[in-house]
């Protein structure tokens, strides 16, 4: 049998997930840098590759930007580094009583700061280092433009976006462990991640590098002209406070619904739950 059974898949996991538990922080925070890195990569070329067809043809725009993303996924899996959202399935391990809760949220907790770090560092780069003016300017514009879109969006909307999001990130996640070779963990999360960046769902790391990626890219008078002639934007609504709020702990809340809560206590229900004995 070439590929892992879904039931083999949640064994397999207790293992992955307490090695990811037992990390020392040092070691969290630095495989947490490298792949927030490598999702904010993914999120340039994302709007590298559409940005002279958003305005006239979206929606091919959009399927040009989420067949590029999936790229992020794969680094940070056979690269070998931590993403937040993906070790949201750590509450396996947990209900399996082999790492305890404290342990996860220790994991989440720097993991965290460390995409965090690893995002913001591309999304400065890219911005002062010359990316953002390719195709004249229209690089720019789109960088503003979805950092704009993903701050003015309701908080609610936010969540919802959110959950939708971790449902597809952790099902990629799973299907990935389903593949016993490189190439196959990489058509198995394929689907999934193109799917969420098509449908326009909210991925709290890689919104780490689109929000402030627009934000500082707008400091530069020639950007914001471009985006505001582009799109027709009030660049007054795009702010810090509100890419925070808005959209960056909104998503963070929807994902951790959606991954912690849809797809890893399901599969624990499913696969490794273990009935209650009946009394004699």
């Amino acid at each position: 049998m070439n590929v892992f059974a879904p039931k083999e898949i949640a064994q397999n996991y207790i293992a992955t997930g307490v090695a990811k538990a037992q990390l020392p922080i040092s070691k969290m925070l630095v495989l947490g840098i490298l792949a927030g890195i490598f999702i904010a990569m993914a999120g340039v070329g994302s709007l590298v590759a559409p940005a002279s067809i958003v305005q006239t043809n979206p929606s091919i725009a959009r399927l040009i930007g989420g067949s590029v993303f999936p790229g992020g996924l794969a680094m940070v899996l056979l690269a070998g580094s931590e993403l937040f959202t993906g070790n949201n399935l750590l509450i396996i391990p947990v209900l399996q009583r082999e790492i305890t809760l404290s342990k996860m949220l220790r994991n989440w907790l720097f993991v965290y700061i460390g995409n965090f770090a690893g995002a913001m560092l591309v999304a400065w780069l890219t911005a002062y280092g010359g990316t953002m003016s390719l195709f004249n300017n229209a690089v720019a514009a789109n960088a503003i433009n979805t950092a704009y879109v993903k701050s003015t969006m309701t908080f609610m909307d936010g969540i919802a976006r959110g959950i939708l999001c971790n449902i597809l990130v952790c099902a990629a996640v799973w299907m990935s462990f389903s593949a016993k070779d490189s190439g196959g963990k990489f058509l198995a999360l394929f689907m999934p991640i193109m799917l969420f960046v098509l449908n326009a769902f909210e991925h709290s790391i890689a919104n780490m590098y689109y929000g402030p990626v627009g934000l500082f890219a707008m400091r530069n008078p020639t950007y914001a002209a471009a985006a505001e002639s582009a799109f027709g934007l009030n660049l007054s609504n795009l702010t810090w406070g509100n890419w925070l709020w808005y959209n960056l702990v909104a998503s963070t809340i929807g994902n951790i619904i959606g991954g912690m809560v849809i797809i890893g206590i399901s599969y624990w229900f499913i696969f490794l739950r273990e009935p209650k004995k009946k009394k004699a």
